[in-house]
């Protein structure tokens, strides 16, 4: 077994190339995949109950967030390689962005150094989710840019986010924190931050922490189509918070009520609102810088 065995969780090509920088370091490397996600989750699922090192994911945010439910709250540590288009969860984690080799390498020397820290997620349900629960009009801009095969990467959600301008109008929103009052609210958009960016890396929850217990929810109120505009290329430097139409909350439980609204979490749908979304706080078990 070398070092020890682990399980690759994957559908990219990418694969190979981090298979073979951890089994140049050492370990036993076997390649989990699936006929489709149910399939593939069930398979990774069952190799961490069979004992696998460690649960590596190859892929984008999707990836990553499929692979996540198989080690919640196992102790099983959890590695990933940043092979998609948006790769937050990555960047919050601070891996190397679609340099598998990279950072199929830095996963072994952190396995071998027992360089191990656990991180907060979120939860809805019985779903987790470790970046950015997006809702209103970030989430209208998401199911778009999700059905857009090119360009890839962050432009995606550009030419996404023009598209959706032309018809969006603000939501009236109840937000409840951590069970307390209910607030009414008109907003374009409300996110619920685990980490810091979504969309390939808009920083839309930019002070969010993945192990302070806490969500950061960034509330974007009613707002023009002009406004939104300027607004909007600040969200890559998360300067876009001090912007009057913009309130920053934080919470460790938040619930989402909004008529015709879905929710997406780390890029996956999960549901119409109302939603409630519970941070946990060291829920994941992760290896890398």
């Amino acid at each position: 077994m070398g070092q020890g065995g682990l399980r690759v969780v994957a559908r990219a090509p990418d694969r190979l190339w981090a298979a073979a920088a951890l089994r140049d370091a050492g370990f036993s490397v076997r390649t989990v995949l699936g006929d489709d996600p149910r399939d593939a989750l069930d398979r990774a699922r069952a190799a961490v109950d069979g004992g696998t090192g460690a649960l590596i994911a190859v892929g984008g945010d999707g990836m990553a967030n499929l692979a996540l439910q198989a080690v919640v709250g196992t102790g099983t540590p959890f590695g990933l390689v940043a092979a998609g288009t948006g790769n937050d969860f990555a960047r919050a984690l601070g891996m190397p962005l679609r340099e598998p080799a990279a950072a199929g390498r830095m996963i072994a020397d952190a396995l071998k150094c027992g360089r191990v820290r656990d991180i907060d997620l979120g939860r809805i349900g019985d779903r987790w989710f470790a970046a950015v629960l997006a809702s209103g009009f970030d989430s209208r801009v998401n199911d778009r840019g999700n059905r857009m095969r090119l360009p890839l990467g962050r432009f995606k959600y550009d030419l996404a986010t023009v598209a959706e301008l032309a018809a969006f109008r603000p939501l009236p929103y109840r937000i409840t924190l951590d069970g307390g009052g209910v607030r009414e609210v008109e907003a374009t958009l409300v996110a619920v931050g685990n980490g810091p960016s979504y969309g390939g890396g808009m920083r839309i929850c930019p002070g969010a922490d993945l192990t302070d217990g806490l969500f950061d929810i960034t509330v974007v109120g009613e707002c023009s189509r002009a406004t939104l505009l300027r607004v909007f290329p600040r969200v890559y430097r998360g300067t876009h918070v001090d912007h009057p139409a913009v309130t920053v909350l934080r919470a460790a439980t938040v619930e989402l009520a909004a008529e015709q609204v879905t929710g997406y979490a780390d890029g996956e749908p999960v549901g119409p609102l109302p939603l409630t979304a519970r941070c946990v706080p060291g829920a994941l078990r992760v290896v890398g810088p």
